[in-house]
């Protein structure tokens, strides 16, 4: 195996195992790694990510699992993918014990465990967890723990170590990508009115935190004040809660942030304070 960067010398390769008397191996050149802008990574330039760097952030299943994705394509390795790498990885896990031998076969984590993949602790996804962190402006995971046992009661650090681990990691990963690139907006006159009825129907709340009813109420909303397409409501509320562009499914949030801090953080954001703060 070797970098394409080396191809040039596969015919030297080659020649040397014949003059030795041997055959000539079967190569496998592998695609080289970019950073975000499409430039080759190196330790010249300072662009790359190192496994130290990554296992700050994330398991090293999760490297894994970014490492066995198409190896013969470029791939962009930078910070940006660790969130995205860490929940596609417990995707796969918990998908799974429901498939069939050709499919776990298939499964990219039936390979990173030799055959014996674990059962996926995360009963928050990374990215909620990222979010989480950045609306609570968590400093520990002991924080973050306090609002995952309202959503999951029965969990603890002992009974899931991966998302102990995560919480950690996503409090750092937030501290150091995200709270820097947050930017908070005032909300438009429609977008304000919207967010004053969602905060009343939230306030009026008294059912379960369930993140798929919560969902329909906040779909409902964005509906009946005329947001078309309708996901300019839901950016909305990321720009003007978050301090971001995109976002986690917002009933979701709301479940596991609690719905009373939920109507808290858009008294906030509806005030002013949030912007302030940026």
């Amino acid at each position: 195996m070797y970098g394409k960067d080396h191809s040039t010398n596969t015919h030297i390769y080659d020649r040397i195992c014949r003059i030795l008397g041997a055959p000539a191996p079967a190569h496998y050149v592998y695609e080289m790694f970019l950073d975000e802008n499409g430039q080759k990574i190196s330790k010249s330039s300072g662009n790359g990510i190192s496994i130290d760097d990554w296992l700050k952030y994330a398991s090293a299943e999760s490297l894994s699992y970014f490492m066995y994705q198409k190896p013969r394509t470029a791939k962009r390795l930078h910070f940006d993918v660790i969130p995205k790498a860490v929940d596609e990885y417990h995707q796969q896990l918990r998908a799974f014990p429901t498939q069939d031998l050709k499919a776990q076969l298939n499964n990219p984590v039936w390979h990173i465990h030799n055959g014996q993949p674990p059962l996926s602790d995360m009963v928050v996804p990374f990215s909620m967890l990222l979010n989480l962190a950045s609306a609570s402006s968590a400093e520990s995971k002991e924080q973050m723990w306090g609002f995952i046992n309202k959503y999951a009661p029965d969990a603890t650090a002992e009974t899931h170590p991966g998302l102990d681990a995560a919480a950690a990691q996503a409090v750092r990963y937030f501290h150091d990508f995200v709270k820097p690139k947050k930017v908070f907006r005032a909300p438009t006159d429609q977008e304000r009115a919207a967010l004053l009825d969602l905060s009343k129907r939230l306030s009026e709340w008294d059912g379960d935190a369930d993140g798929d009813a919560l969902q329909s109420v906040v779909f409902a909303v964005g509906k009946e004040h005329g947001f078309e397409p309708l996901r300019d409501w839901f950016k909305a509320i990321y720009e003007v809660l978050l301090g971001a562009s995109q976002g986690p499914r917002f009933g979701g949030f709301i479940a596991l942030y609690g719905v009373d801090e939920t109507v808290r953080l858009i008294e906030k954001a509806l005030s002013g304070a949030l912007v302030k703060s940026a």
